[in-house]
């Protein structure tokens, strides 16, 4: 079998082409250790790993698990995260809230921050990689922050990247104070989980979906409570979620001043952030 055989297999379960090659690419780079050197360099793939390949193609036509699932990585940032059911799979317009909090803090020369709803921990490890805050991620799934951990691990962010089981904020110590706050926070209406992509039913339903028939529960519960816990002038971000931007706008403005919206490359509005008074 050729490599544009097993991109068929993609293709044909409904997959787009560019889509499918990339994830044939991925298949082959994992499962085969083939790389783009062997490419340049004409190297034949074994035939043995080549079944692999196919067959690990053929479990995704057939399942639509997602790839990042099939090889237990995703890429994010330029490094690679561990993932697996436990936790979200890290998507591209999450970047654009990390890269603004890095922004933020870097600017203010800040050193404490609060990932609320960490899954994967890619948020709070790329934020700790590059800046010196010290980040804790909280979140309330155990395996979610056992995946965490082991992330931070493979990135060597000891004491940097730290991780606590915390329903939103209920163990927060109450000596404890933050000059950021970000979250990624479930916004998925329930009412919409009937309609959901199926390479989405992957992930877990905590991470994904509210109680709420707006998806903002979880925006109006950070927002309120956030203000216990952050310094004078700190900063609350959060990623947004399809058509929310002006409502959780509102819940900010009571305690917060400055607030940005971001678009991402569609023109959606994807990310808020604002100063806190205190």
């Amino acid at each position: 079998m050729l490599i544009e055989d097993i991109v068929k297999i993609l293709t044909d379960a409904g997959i787009e082409k560019n889509e499918a090659t990339i994830e044939v690419k991925m298949l082959i780079e994992h499962f085969a250790n083939y790389t783009v050197s062997d490419l340049i360099m004409g190297k034949k793939l074994d035939s043995e790993k080549l079944k692999i390949v196919e067959e690990k193609a053929r479990q995704r036509a057939k399942t639509r698990e997602p790839i990042q699932h099939i090889i237990g990585f995703a890429d994010f940032m330029g490094e690679k995260f561990i993932v697996n059911p436990s936790v979200l799979i890290p998507r591209d317009e999450t970047e654009i809230l990390v890269r603004k909090a890095i922004e933020i803090i870097n600017k203010n020369d800040l050193k404490a921050a609060l990932d609320v709803g960490t899954g994967s921990g890619c948020i709070a490890c790329m934020i700790a990689k590059y800046t010196d805050c010290r980040v804790i991620g909280l979140d309330i799934s155990t395996d979610a922050l056992n995946t965490a951990l082991d992330n931070a691990s493979r990135l060597n962010l000891f004491n940097k990247a730290i991780f606590r089981k915390s329903d939103i904020f209920s163990n927060v110590k109450p000596d404890e104070s933050f000059d950021i706050i970000v979250s990624n926070p479930p916004y998925i209406p329930p009412s919409e989980k009937e309609n959901i992509q199926k390479e989405v039913t992957f992930d877990p339903e905590n991470a994904l979906y509210t109680t709420d028939e707006k998806g903002l529960e979880f925006y109006e519960k950070i927002t309120s409570e956030a203000s216990k816990i952050l310094n004078k002038g700190g900063y609350l971000l959060f990623e947004l979620g399809i058509g929310q931007s002006q409502e959780v706008k509102n819940f900010m403005k009571k305690d917060f001043e400055n607030i940005e919206i971001i678009k991402d490359l569609a023109g959606i509005d994807r990310v808020i952030c604002g100063k806190f008074r205190g």
